[in-house]
């Protein structure tokens, strides 16, 4: 399975964003009002700069307390931003994403975001194609 078809069966929600102005408070308030993991950290909302997660900001608060709350995205965020197009396979995705230990992968094409794909959404395609190749050689098997 494709990205691009992993993107098709997402909601059509838009690509959340947070400027790397922002401050961790601002940050955590989105993660938490739409219960997600990570953010993208983006000075346009096109071109990915980095990635903030839940666990960049405890990190953050078991070493230097509160503070860093209001500090910038931008000194806390990954910068090395791991993307991927949409041609790429869902299990390329999953190799990558747990070679590297990130659990979100901007979509960019033509040099902008286009989605945003989460491990849950590769495992879930992996299993559905999984359950549709199962089904197709039981058939087979049973003559149908």
């Amino acid at each position: 399975m494709l990205v691009q078809q992993i993107l098709k069966g997402k909601p059509q929600t838009g690509i959340l964003t947070v400027s790397p102005d922002a401050t961790v408070a601002e940050a955590a308030v989105i993660l938490a009002r739409h219960r997600i993991g990570s953010v993208v950290v983006s000075a346009n909302g096109e071109v990915p700069d980095g990635m903030l997660s839940e666990r960049d900001i405890v990190r953050e608060l078991a070493g230097t307390g509160p503070a860093c709350l209001s500090g910038k995205v931008s000194e806390y965020m990954t910068a090395r931003v791991e993307t991927c197009t949409t041609s790429a396979s869902a299990q390329e995705l999953l190799e990558r994403m747990t070679e590297g230990r990130f659990r979100h992968i901007p979509v960019v094409e033509g040099g902008r975001m286009v989605g945003l794909v989460s491990i849950g959404d590769v495992i879930k395609a992996l299993l559905s194609e999984t359950a549709m190749e199962k089904k197709a050689l039981e058939r087979m098997i049973m003559g149908r």
